[in-house]
């Protein structure tokens, strides 16, 4: 049975999602790459960056609303904490490249209550479907997060040391929490399933990309 929806764990999860949107996120690890100098990046190389830090900041935003829908309703406890567990890390994601987005002169998405909106949606309906959909979905979301940051690290300058390890440590959490959803009994999605996320994605990073 789903659990039941307190007025108080509304009010929690609301106040979470403008933190999530409008204020700072802080990383209780440290930041990769942060003792690393910075590259001497030419002009266009710098707006490459930033838009590529600016659709990884898109990202985390959507995995925070799409890991709270899916933990509000779920069935099982322990997949709940494992949600919460992995929403706790993308929030440091989230500090990491809004870090390097502001080092940088870049700015955040302008569409970033929307994405979180639309993926707060995808959250509870997944969630809706059971658990071992609801973590199916998470999996094979993670899984391409992981060749989309596979995809930044061959794009992005080879001295930008700072934002390379910011990348490739997502990447690294990225695989564990997909991980963390297949040892939980997520269900492999349908092949029409995968190739709409793909879609879907892809409107998100080329929006991100520039706006």
């Amino acid at each position: 049975m789903v659990k039941t929806v307190t007025p108080d764990r509304v009010i929690t999860e609301f106040d979470r999602a403008l933190r999530t949107v409008f204020a700072s996120a802080r990383s209780v690890r440290p930041v990769p790459g942060d003792t690393q100098p910075e590259a001497d990046l030419g002009a266009s190389q710098r707006r490459h960056v930033v838009g590529l830090m600016r659709v990884n900041h898109c990202g985390e935003i959507c995995a925070q609303a799409l890991y709270q829908g899916q933990a509000l309703t779920s069935r099982d406890p322990a997949v709940r904490e494992a949600l919460r567990s992995a929403a706790d890390e993308e929030t440091e994601h989230l500090a990491w490249t809004e870090r390097r987005i502001e080092e940088l002169g870049g700015r955040k998405s302008l569409f970033n209550p929307a994405w979180y909106v639309g993926s707060l949606t995808l959250g509870l309906l997944a969630g809706a479907l059971g658990d071992k959909w609801s973590l199916g979905f998470l999996a094979e979301t993670e899984r391409q997060v992981e060749a989309h940051l596979d995809g930044h690290l061959l794009s992005l300058p080879e001295d930008d040391l700072r934002s390379r390890a910011i990348v490739d440590q997502m990447r690294l959490d990225e695989i564990q929490h997909a991980e963390t959803a297949i040892r939980y009994g997520a269900a492999e999605l349908p092949g029409l399933a995968k190739t709409a996320m793909k879609l879907m994605a892809k409107v998100m990073t080329g929006t991100a990309y520039r706006l």
